[in-house]
């Protein structure tokens, strides 16, 4: 039996519920200025995060760097996500904008996985600290808090190489930096960079400052929360909507490919191959979808080209945000929309889903095995970005792909157990575990989770989870052989 070291797990934790609760009371200062009157709750649950962050960090045996293994990294990421989910959700329950710890949590999840999927019905009459909150809850779950604590790791004496690769998002080997703490700040850089350009140019949209703040920490964190019932619709503004698609797009990009493009690498950056294949990608369904829509609707050229264009970069993106409901369209184009919430957008960025890079291999592989078949004495690679794809990693990616579909037919019958339509189950399990937002039947674009049973929260709650921690980093905890494992 494998021997658990405590030490490193109970001070990363520490430090992460630290930086929660902190971010979490700095809400308050909107609130008093407001006088939203959440202040109290905000501060209460930041306070607790903090508290039991400190107790957890005072946990130490010494000041020597700790080597974090792979079994205490993917234990260390599973217990933060799950540590994460609860203390967020105290600022919604406190503060009684809902009536249930179980909507607090879905809430929570939702936000943290950066799905974006809501309980509430009219988020206009939810209090400024709370809104603040939810967008923060994205910003933070978008590149992950524990890629911001990597760099903080040397101030804890612990090396967080395992902890990086068990939390980062996709198959992906590329590195801006070869040391990790430099690599989690030029993220960080990179992140808040671009949040604060978001903010200047929706402000410069007309959007009023707190406004701009939240759309463009949902965008950048390819998250999907809003502070308008309708979304991005809301605002009738065609500047901003393709504004926000630049956005959402720039979330989706491997955040390599965006340091190459910001260090005028363009050469460099355009021969990533999942790169190309995602601008592939959304061209061709952009195009496809948008002549459907002009010949079924009485949309004009760029009209159509701008809602679907905002739609469909939202949904591949698996950011959320709405500026027309897809479903209304037709049923061909909402099937298309369906199979879009298992596309995801590029390893390494802040988006969910299966990703491009899975795709490319897989639909490769397929070809080149024909290939194959004529050939068989011939040795025939994959290669990606003018590399072989080693087999181990081919094998992940089929099997990835093969787990990921049975979770999500898994989801399907629990969520049609608890009395959901078909349509809907298929829909919201998709949506979850793709941390999507947006989904069809009675959870479509200008829907919400409001009616969603109790049952189907929790369900729908582990699913964001799982999606947003790729699978493995979770399910990897439920087998024997990590328990097994020596390292």
């Amino acid at each position: 039996m494998m021997r658990i070291n405590i030490q490193p797990i109970s001070n990363v934790l520490g430090v992460l519920m630290l930086i929660l609760g902190l971010v979490m009371m700095s809400c308050t200062f909107v609130s008093i200025y407001y006088q939203s009157g959440d202040g109290g709750a905000l501060f209460s649950s930041g306070a607790a995060s903090s508290i039991f962050g400190i107790l957890l960090w005072k946990y130490r045996f010494d000041t020597k760097a700790v080597a974090i293994r792979k079994t205490e990294g993917y234990l260390i990421v599973t217990l933060a996500w799950l540590l994460m989910g609860i203390f967020s959700a105290l600022p919604y329950y406190f503060s009684g904008v809902v009536s249930s710890m179980t909507d607090a949590l879905f809430e929570s999840y939702s936000g943290l996985t950066t799905t974006g999927a809501t309980i509430f019905a009219d988020v206009e009459v939810l209090p400024q600290g709370i809104l603040l909150w939810r967008s923060l809850t994205h910003w933070l779950g978008g590149l992950g808090i524990i890629v911001l604590t990597v760099a903080l790791f040397p101030l804890l004496g612990i090396a967080g190489i395992e902890l990086f690769v068990a939390e980062s998002s996709g198959p992906t080997n590329d590195k801006i930096h070869p040391r990790i703490k430099e690599t989690a700040k030029r993220l960080w850089y990179i992140y808040v960079g671009l949040t604060i350009i978001a903010t200047a140019t929706y402000y410069f949209h007309g959007l009023g400052l707190f406004d701009a703040v939240n759309h463009a920490m949902s965008s950048l964190s390819t998250g999907g929360f809003s502070t308008k019932n309708a979304s991005i619709a809301y605002y009738q503004n065609p500047a901003l909507e393709y504004s926000v698609m630049i956005f959402m797009l720039l979330g989706g990009t491997n955040f390599f490919v965006i340091y190459q493009l910001y260090k005028m690498q363009w050469k460099v950056a355009w021969r990533n191959d999942e790169f190309r294949a995602y601008l592939t990608m959304l061209a061709i369904v952009i195009s496809v979808i948008t002549l459907f829509v002009m010949s079924s609707t009485a949309l004009g050229t760029e009209e159509a080209f701008r809602k679907v264009g905002f739609m469909v970069i939202s949904m591949v993106t698996t950011t959320g945000f709405v500026n027309a409901d897809y479903t209304t369209w037709s049923n061909f184009i909402t099937a298309i929309f369906f199979l879009l919430l298992f596309a995801g957008a590029c390893a390494g960025s802040t988006s969910g889903g299966i990703k491009v890079i899975r795709h490319y291999v897989f639909a490769k592989n397929s070809v080149l095995e024909f290939k194959r078949l004529l050939h068989p004495r011939a040795l025939i690679r994959i290669k990606v970005n003018k590399e072989i794809v080693a087999p181990r990693i081919l094998t992940h990616i089929l099997v990835f792909l093969l787990v990921y579909l049975f979770s999500f037919f898994m989801g399907f019958v629990l969520l049609a157990s608890t009395g959901m339509e078909l349509l809907t189950a298929a829909g919201a399990s998709a949506t979850a575990l793709g941390n999507v937002g947006p989904a069809i039947g009675g959870l479509g674009p200008m829907d919400n989770f409001s009616a969603v049973p109790d049952a189907g929260k929790w369900i729908l709650s582990f699913l964001m989870v799982l999606g947003r921690l790729e699978l493995f980093t979770v399910l990897i905890i439920f087998t024997p052989y990590f328990w097994k494992a020596n390292g």
